[in-house]
């Protein structure tokens, strides 16, 4: 049976992302290591969560088996069935994520509708919880690994949040070098962390085989009609088991749809099940357990092993979400959503594997800041799980539009599902919206700024380009009358960055008024992004010439790319256009100051935010892979 194709070009995944020379072995390791990080070490802090005193339950039979029928229901609808089996389907090009659903979703409408504009605020909305989701991922991970000195050392209780900072800023610090080396270990590490929740949950089911009852949705039917109406919060605590369902859809472009299914299926499903038995099958011989079910489910002697097992099984999670990040953020400024920031890449074989020092030192300073601001994993649950939640209902949304309109023969099984993951969405989003001001504030806020920030990026960058264009001079008109009293030319090319094909690039302008004079070959370039993961070979660049040494060149990149505008000339030979020799080429381009203005697109205070993040938006030398010695900025000021 073949599976619906959300695109026609995902056959060259393979050749995009490296997967070709690994074999599936090695594929499930490397997903296991990277992409199950953040739900594998849900373990350590979900039924610690869920018989916290703000819940008031009672660890009795009906409840524990109620509590883990929620959790594996909860992983088998929207891990297994909604992620697993059906949004990896939908994939643009081989690459996942929200921002790769949010265009093939408008991709089904209309170009410039409501609809369609409806379909991105809800995509940028999406990616901005995903930085929230990001900020109290290693915050709470790291935490509750480093909590196991609390059973294993009461004394040590102090030094729990210390020892957290300083493991997190090491880990943010070893950003810069990049993850390929020690990536390898990765998948090792965590197979063994999987196993070890497999062994310790046995250990304990053994003594109380009365949990695995809890497969049944009898018992989860049973806890609602028990606790009645407010029973529904509970959820709050259940959505836990659950957060790092969407790093797989958004990490699939990194290995594949089928290495992280069978990792799934056969090993990561299994092993969170077994462990939530065991802890439940704890609670039901020991209900002062629920302190730290985890933990204390852990033999005496394996103690201290464990919590090493764990810290690193945080910190790897804690890389998988970090790394994420700097792959949104490439996405979000490839798609003209945020400034340009410096991208350095930290391997010569995968072009997946960046680094970006804005985003890196910024998510650090937040991550410590909730670190030290929530102090324990049991408050920093009260804030998690409102992000995810949110995200997770985005995606039924869009879901629902890509299987309408791109998979006509599924849609009749897929559309009524996407009816139970919407209603299931709904209820984690009620039940962690009740924890607003005990912390679920944090996350929301932390996303609304980050929606602030890139829409008003997105909405300066059309009111610049809206400046720009009224201010223009037309090509086609300016050049015939320029070429009938030509300035002198020098030898050489100059190239002339715009981002309006058919305007006079005010660079140019500039230099005539100030220079007067013409390079010999001049070349008015501007660079598309696609709202595809990378540019077809065909589609990749379009070179014009228009007449007396002028050449018009268009060069398309994917928004999983890094435009490499210098490498792109030196190639438009093999489409028809003429030779760039890199040391007979200067670039240049325009820098605009911005001025903000009361009667223009936005609110001032909006101009004004716009008009600071352009004036620290990274360079285009850099953001370009342009050599600095070889490239002129003029500046211009414009009024928005």
């Amino acid at each position: 049976m073949s599976s619906p194709s959300a695109t026609t070009s995902t056959s060259n995944a393979p050749a995009h992302h490296g997967h070709g020379n690994q074999g599936m072995p090695g594929l499930v390791l490397g997903a296991i290591g990277v992409v199950f990080g953040d739900i594998g070490t849900s373990p350590l802090y979900t039924l610690k969560e869920a018989f916290s005193p703000h819940f008031g339950l009672v660890g009795n039979h009906d409840t524990i088996l109620g509590i883990l029928s929620l959790v594996f229901w909860a992983l088998v609808i929207t891990v297994t069935v909604k992620y697993v089996t059906i949004i990896m389907r939908a994939d643009n090009d081989g690459e996942g994520g929200i921002m790769a659903l949010m265009t093939l979703a408008q991709r089904t409408l209309p170009k410039g509708s409501r609809s369609a504009y409806v379909v991105g605020i809800l995509g940028i909305f999406g990616a901005s919880l995903f930085f929230g989701d990001g900020v109290i991922t290693p915050a709470i991970s790291v935490l509750g690994a480093v909590e196991g000195l609390e059973v294993a050392a009461p004394a040590l209780d102090h030094w729990i949040v210390p020892i957290t900072v300083v493991i997190l800023i090491l880990v943010f610090m070893a950003q810069r070098f990049g993850t390929e080396k020690v990536g390898k270990i990765f998948g090792p590490i965590t197979t063994v962390w999987f196993l070890s929740l497999a062994a310790i949950g046995i250990y304990n089911i053994v003594d109380a085989p009365e949990v695995l009852k809890a497969f049944s949705p009898f018992w989860a039917v049973n806890f609602f009609m028990t606790h009645g109406w407010h029973s529904v919060l509970i959820l709050g605590a259940v959505v836990l088991a659950v957060t790092g369902g969407e790093a797989l859809y958004a990490d699939m472009g990194h290995f594949g749809a089928q290495p992280i299914r069978y990792a799934w299926y056969i090993l990561v499903l299994p092993c969170l099940m077994l462990n939530y038995l065991g802890q439940g099958a704890l609670v039901l011989q020991d209900p002062a357990a629920v302190n730290n079910p985890f933990y204390e489910a852990v033999p005496d002697w394996a103690l201290y092993p464990m919590i090493v097992l764990a810290t690193m099984a945080a910190i790897i999670a804690s890389q998988a979400v970090i790394s994420g990040a700097f792959s949104v953020a490439r996405q979000a400024m490839q798609l003209g959503y945020i400034p340009r920031m410096t991208v350095k890449h930290t391997s010569h074989d995968t072009i997946g594997q960046i680094y970006v020092p804005g985003v890196n030192w910024m998510m650090m300073l937040a991550v410590l800041a909730v670190v030290l601001a929530f102090g324990s994993s049991t408050a920093l649950a009260t804030a998690y799980g409102i992000s995810v939640s949110a995200t997770m209902m985005i995606d039924t949304l869009l879901l629902a539009l890509v299987a309408r309109a791109l998979w006509p023969k599924w849609r009749t099984w897929v559309l009524p599902l996407c009816v139970v993951f919407f209603v299931v969405d709904v209820g984690f989003v009620i039940a962690n919206g009740a924890k607003f001001f005990d912390g679920a504030w944090f996350p929301l806020a932390l996303g609304l700024v980050v929606f602030t920030l890139l829409r008003t990026w997105r909405r300066g960058r059309e009111l610049l380009g809206a400046e720009i264009r009224k201010d223009g001079i037309a090509l086609d008109s300016f050049l015939p009358g320029l070429m009938l009293a030509p300035p002198a030319r020098v030898p050489g090319t100059a190239v002339f960055l715009t981002a309006q094909t058919g305007m006079v690039p005010h660079a140019l302008l500039h230099n005539l008024k100030h220079n007067k004079v013409l390079h010999e070959r001049n070349v008015f370039l501007t660079v598309y992004t696609l709202p595809l993961p990378y540019a077809p070979a065909d589609k990749r660049m379009k070179v014009e010439e228009i007449g007396d040494e002028f050449y018009r060149v268009i060069v398309k990149f994917g928004f999983m790319e890094t435009p490499d505008v210098p490498l792109a000339l030196m190639r438009s030979c093999d489409q028809g256009g003429p030779y760039f020799d890199p040391m007979d080429t200067t670039f240049f381009a325009s820098r605009e100051n911005i001025v903000a203005s009361a009667h223009r697109g936005m609110p001032v205070w909006r101009d004004k935010l716009f008009a600071a993040m352009h004036r620290n938006a990274a360079p285009a030398t850099n953001f370009f892979r342009i050599p600095g010695n070889r490239l002129v900025e003029l500046g211009a000021q414009v009024e928005i």
